[in-house]
């Protein structure tokens, strides 16, 4: 048993290696004046998208293969360091699942008087899964704390934006991607919370 326990150690730090170290960005763009600029946490989706989400005004930090859980622990680090902003964008799911259990964790761990924005993700393939779903019943039961960027019913039709893996972005797909994430930076201020705040608004 033991030796099966180290093994599986192994695979584990081999696999985590594979993935790619932790890559970050700082905010090019000031759209919380006087507090901290907003987080964005992703996995292998976000990488191509560094640049473009700090002109948009984000922090970034992005890691191959990173799961929910990882990134909460991100946001436990921010925490213990006193550098929670008041808006969070999370960009994970096509790697791990995510659950709506899950998402109410990482609001009690914000507290009230932040705001979480969710990204709905594409599965490896390009096809949408449970974790989306997950995501829009989480808006629907906390639409006062959290903004849903729904990526998967803003690319649709977009394969240009992807690499062949459906998932992956291009340049353009990067583009695309730090526009959506730039309609949730009016909930970057301090006080301001959001109302049932969704995007792509039915038609666009």
């Amino acid at each position: 048993m033991v030796v099966l326990g180290i093994a599986s150690l192994i695979w584990a730090t081999d696999a985590r290696a594979g993935c790619g170290g932790v890559e970050t960005a700082g905010a090019k763009r000031v759209v919380n004046p006087g507090g901290h600029a907003p987080l964005a946490i992703g996995d292998s989706t976000m990488l191509l998208a560094l640049p473009n989400l700090a002109r948009a005004g984000y922090r970034v930090n992005a890691r191959g293969c990173r799961g929910w859980e990882e990134g909460l622990e991100v946001l436990r680090t921010e925490k213990r360091h006193r550098r929670l902003p008041h808006l969070v964008l999370m960009a994970l799911g096509a790697d791990w699942s995510v659950t709506v259990s899950q998402i109410r964790r990482t609001l009690h761990l914000l507290g009230p008087r932040r705001v979480l924005a969710l990204m709905t993700p594409l599965e490896l393939g390009g096809w949408a899964g449970d974790d989306a779903r997950s995501m829009r019943r989480a808006f629907r039961r906390y639409p006062t704390r959290i903004v849903l960027l729904d990526w998967v019913r803003y690319s649709r039709g977009h394969g240009e934006w992807f690499q062949p893996d459906g998932t992956h972005l291009t340049f353009s797909g990067a583009n695309a991607f730090a526009s959506l994430a730039r309609r949730a930076t009016p909930w970057a201020r301090h006080g301001e919370m959001p109302d049932h705040n969704f995007f792509p608004k039915a038609g666009h």
